[in-house]
């Protein structure tokens, strides 16, 4: 990396896995900086879910190495991960079915250095300004993502969508500096694409964001850059007009080549 350049959030450097002899990654490098959204596309079965599993910790590379750069820290564990200004969404909503909307979204502040969401359970007096205080930041959380209207449900009586977001609430409840999102319009009509679209654009003015979807179309309009895998490689990367044009990418989604 030459002088003056900003280091990224995340950097995956040359990372292989392997699964009982078969090779789910070879070679494969990214990074992610602030600012800016990366697209991580591919057909179905390219790798995609592997290296969003490697770059959260998941899954731990043969070969290679998973950097934050800003953070100075690598090879995290999921655990470790908002330690490192890191959050996630998975491609389910996994939100804690006996919580309200409100009760979730608090929990993605629970590892605040003041305490929070599951230390109020305990009652310690001690507590309770900061309980009272995460419960302020999810409400204006849920109003910055205009669900509010939302807050004393449960997951089980509001729509797909509208979950999606709250599970995208949660996350940004720790203050992250990098977001990775694993599928997010998996599952969401036409209107909540939308919505969730601009959602995403407005996170890269404070943040960096990896895209994980193999909804080309979805995906196309929101990111800087593009990176596709094939059967666990790197078969291209770029802005999104080069990798639309780039042959190996044709291939890889319509089977020949144009």
């Amino acid at each position: 990396m030459s002088p003056g350049t900003e280091l990224p959030l995340l950097a995956l450097e040359h990372v292989s896995v392997h699964f009982e002899g078969l090779r789910a990654l070879d070679d494969v490098s990214f990074d992610v900086s602030s600012g800016e959204i990366v697209g991580l596309i591919g057909p179905n079965g390219a790798g995609k879910t592997t290296a969003f599993n490697v770059a959260c910790g998941f899954v731990k590379p043969n070969e290679g190495h998973v950097h934050y750069p800003t953070a100075k820290k690598s090879n995290l564990r999921p655990n470790q991960l908002v330690h490192a200004g890191v959050a996630r969404t998975l491609q389910g909503v996994g939100l804690f079915p006996h919580c309200s909307v409100l009760e979730n979204v608090m929990a993605g502040g629970h590892l605040r250095p003041s305490g929070g969401f599951f230390a109020s359970f305990l009652s310690l007096p001690i507590e309770v300004r900061s309980e009272r205080a995460l419960r302020s930041d999810a409400l204006a959380m849920l109003e910055r993502l205009n669900i509010a209207d939302m807050a004393t449900r449960l997951p089980s009586a509001i729509p797909y969508g509208i979950a999606k977001k709250v599970s995208v609430a949660r996350a940004l409840m720790s203050e992250p500096t990098l977001l990775m999102l694993d599928e997010p319009a998996s599952g969401l009509d036409e209107a909540e694409l939308d919505d969730f679209a601009r959602l995403i654009v407005e996170l890269r003015s404070s943040m960096g964001v990896l895209l994980v979807e193999h909804d080309m179309e979805f995906v196309m309009p929101l990111v800087n850059r593009l990176v596709v895998l094939n059967f666990g490689q790197v078969i291209a990367s770029g802005s999104p007009s080069e990798v639309r044009e780039d042959e190996a990418v044709i291939e890889a989604y319509l089977g020949v080549a144009e």
